[in-house]
């Protein structure tokens, strides 16, 4: 009772033939399937954007995906459109067992600052809520699985621990974008942080 399963951004768009897809995205639903029978609490977050977010690209004069810009909260890479708030995009992929999750935590919806994190903003201040709810449920432990490892789930992974939790990343339940060396340079936060990462 003092372990949950976190389940990040399994959503269309971050699936094959999504707007930032992540290789392989798809790839990981059985096995997160199975995952969620073996949890007491499971929690899914949804990246939720309003279609003006200040992360895509497409709101930046000569902007261009996956490159990085100054943001009052510091460097910020920008994305193609995505997970639009109401869109099919946006929906969690339709052969994720979503019954079986407790809560649903929201994520990205503020225009002005990203969130990667299932805990905090990109800010690193503005909270989700979701320690409290956790901590309120008397757990521990936290386990994260979904999309994509160097980014949602590693930051998901990194404030857990910061926050106290014990963390661990089943990695074989990920996928990552890897860009420009992100999935090592994220792998080398998560060690340093004494998160585990297991297959």
């Amino acid at each position: 009772m003092t372990k949950a399963l976190i389940v990040i951004d399994v959503q269309n768009d971050f699936c094959p033939g999504g707007a930032l897809a992540v290789a392989g995205g798809d790839e990981i639903l059985p096995r997160v399937n199975v995952l969620m029978t073996e949890f007491d609490t499971v929690v899914l977050t949804q990246d939720w954007h309003p279609a003006d977010h200040s992360s895509f690209a497409s709101q930046h004069e000569g902007g261009a995906p996956f490159t990085q810009v100054h943001m009052d909260y510091g460097l910020q890479t920008l994305w193609p459109d995505h997970c639009v708030q109401g869109t099919t995009g946006a929906e969690f992929h339709p052969d994720l067992a979503v019954d079986r999750a407790q809560m649903i935590i929201r994520k990205g919806f503020r225009a002005g600052v990203d969130s990667y994190s299932a805990f905090f903003e990109n800010d690193h201040k503005t909270t989700t809520g979701l320690a409290g709810y956790l901590r309120d449920r008397g757990i521990e432990e936290l386990s994260f699985v979904g999309l994509a490892t160097d980014f949602c789930v590693a930051w998901s992974a990194l404030d857990a621990a910061k926050l106290g939790f014990k963390a661990t990343v089943l990695e074989g339940a990920c996928r990552a974008i890897d860009l420009d060396g992100s999935l090592a340079a994220a792998h080398e936060a998560m060690r340093a942080a004494g998160v585990k990462l297991e297959a």
